[in-house]
């Protein structure tokens, strides 16, 4: 896979690069640069972060309490967006969960519920019939919820994720990509980072993530907002 050759070439570049650092990442290293970078949807003066992940991946799992703090953290200064990966395809039921949320507006209060379900409860929700139990059994509306999942809209952002990780090239999970043209993840920045716990990992991802937000705010002239 090209991300697993893009880890060990990583790996070997460390051995000219006396400090790799978080702070100020390399290109080649700590992140690479698309070759064909993708429009932003860029909002006001807010640079574009996306996460691509999937609820089952033990590593999102891990990664995602630093992730929703440093969103949180960022505020203004940043579009963050989420593309859960398809990995069963158009019909994903993942997926299918994570864009069902979105449309209703529950991602905020069900988000974290999923990945615990899946994580902590040790939950099999890869079935349309498990999933739609589940929802039923943790508060949400089941006719309601039935009526987002089978809607145009939904199915239609589904069948369109696989063109979105194509236009990418996102081949594994987690990964975030900064402005339609930075990308990076914990296993590149762990390559970089040598003797880093899962958590450091985590906080060093992000600091790379930081270090490109600000790098495409100077490259565009954008002013930061105050983080919170």
């Amino acid at each position: 896979m090209r991300s697993l050759r893009f880890a060990l070439a990583a790996a070997s570049l460390i051995a000219s690069t006396a400090f790799a650092s978080p702070t100020a990442p390399t290109n080649g290293v700590e992140y690479i640069t698309l070759a064909q970078p993708q429009p932003a949807q860029t909002v006001g003066k807010k640079v574009e972060v996306i996460e691509f992940f999937m609820y089952h991946c033990p590593a999102c799992n891990a990664l995602e309490p630093t992730l929703a703090a440093w969103v949180k953290k960022q505020g203004d200064n940043i579009n963050f967006k989420r593309v859960h990966m398809p990995l069963q395809g158009a019909n994903d039921p993942e997926a299918h969960l994570y864009l069902t949320l979105e449309a209703m507006g529950k991602l905020e209060e069900m988000h974290p519920k999923v990945f615990r379900a899946f994580h902590v409860e040790r939950q099999r929700l890869n079935r349309d019939d498990a999933i739609i139990e589940w929802v039923a059994k943790n508060g949400v509306d089941k006719a309601k919820f039935l009526e987002y999942w089978n809607s145009f809209g939904v199915l239609s952002k589904l069948r369109r994720t696989q063109q979105v990780l194509g236009a990418y090239k996102v081949d594994s999970v987690p990964t975030l990509i900064v402005d339609g043209r930075y990308m990076t993840s914990p296993s590149v920045v762990g390559a970089a980072v040598k003797g880093a716990t899962n958590a450091n990992v985590a906080q060093s991802t992000l600091q790379v993530v930081d270090a490109l937000v600000a790098k495409v705010q100077k490259d565009k002239g954008l002013v930061p907002a105050a983080k919170k």
